[in-house]
């Protein structure tokens, strides 16, 4: 009996270091958001054809995290709920799994949409996301603005810095509350 208890031991050290041997692992996602409709004036989209964010991240990261870089990439002003959807084929595919802010969750259920998880519990390690995979980010659900995210590189080296960052600006970010009817 008291053998049996030492290899139990020895088989949980082995996992410990293990765990802790992965835990120094952390991968960097740079994800490409390419803003693809919203309510902008015909100048704003005549002179900035291609408006997105390159955005570093690390894998421990959540999809709040992404969203809260986001928010500040594209100079947004003021919060609004938001969605990151995975799978389908394009935006609101009901087939697409959504992760929602916490508040939304139940209501996902109730709704008959059940949601594939929180933002705020979601990282980007859990997805299981490969170099050319791409997703969809909704915020704001009454002006709508779409986005398409494409997974550009996923490295197991950490450059040293702070994450979330911004590593490309192409595009000038458009108002969040432009008056469509005014020619900027």
């Amino acid at each position: 009996m008291a053998r049996k208890t030492t290899n139990d031991s020895t088989a949980k050290a082995r996992k410990k270091r293990a765990a802790l041997a992965g835990a120094g692992t952390t991968r960097v996602y740079t994800l490409e958001a390419f803003l693809i409709g919203g309510p902008v004036t015909r100048k704003f989209a005549k002179k900035n054809r291609v408006v997105s964010r390159a955005i570093a991240m690390r894998g421990d990261q959540t999809l709040q995290d992404l969203h809260d870089a986001l928010f500040d990439a594209f100079g947004r002003e003021e919060e609004h709920m938001y969605e990151v959807q995975f799978g389908g084929k394009g935006p609101m595919d009901p087939q697409a799994a959504c992760y929602v802010l916490p508040s939304a969750f139940n209501l996902s259920h109730e709704e008959g949409r059940p949601a594939a998880g929180r933002v705020d519990q979601t990282t980007l390690n859990s997805l299981g996301l490969k170099e050319g995979d791409r997703f969809g980010y909704w915020f704001d659900f009454g002006d709508d603005w779409w986005h398409q995210i494409n997974v550009e590189a996923i490295e197991d080296k950490l450059p040293r810095g702070k994450y979330p960052r911004v590593t490309k600006k192409v595009g000038k970010s458009p108002l969040q509350y432009a008056d469509l009817d005014e020619e900027e």
